[in-house]
């Protein structure tokens, strides 16, 4: 059970989300369906406390905050364009790419920066985690079997 929360914990931080919480969980030694179905559910999860805190918190306490506005001029930056270009979509393009800071915080920061509707914004999450989560599980499966190849999975 601790192996699990570990795993959720890496998952809850923005730096690491899924890239960070697969590969731990592997590591650890968790069944790899496991460590994927708790590793997309809470990146899934957490598009709503970071939506709806966003919809009713930033006009009253985060605008006043200089790095979080110059945060979110940079997600705006690298996300817009991906949006413009392909609608709704773009969200699930931009999260599902497996890199630090693209991922479930960042895209549903950009739904929110947009305006999107949360409905539409929460799908293209899910998608975008789901395809990511796919990505990541399966070249952390090969890359412990290449380093580790005495892992049976």
């Amino acid at each position: 059970m601790n192996k699990i929360i570990l795993v959720i914990l890496a998952n809850l931080l923005p730096v690491s989300e899924q890239l960070g919480g697969i590969p731990l969980g592997l590591s650890l030694g968790l069944d790899p369906l496991t460590t994927f179905s708790v590793s997309l559910s809470v990146n899934v999860l957490l598009f709503f406390p970071v939506y709806f805190a966003l919809k009713t918190f930033y006009m009253v306490f985060l605008s006043r905050i200089k790095i979080f506005n110059l945060y979110l001029r940079r997600v705006w930056k690298k996300g817009k364009p991906y949006v413009d270009k392909y609608g709704i979509i773009g969200i699930t393009l931009f999260i599902c790419l497996p890199s630090p800071l693209t991922g479930t915080y960042t895209g549903t920061i950009l739904a929110w920066l947009l305006g999107l509707d949360w409905k539409k914004a929460f799908l293209a999450i899910f998608l975008g985690s789901l395809i990511g989560g796919v990505i990541i599980l399966f070249s952390s499966l090969g890359f412990l079997k290449i380093v580790f190849p005495a892992i049976q999975k």
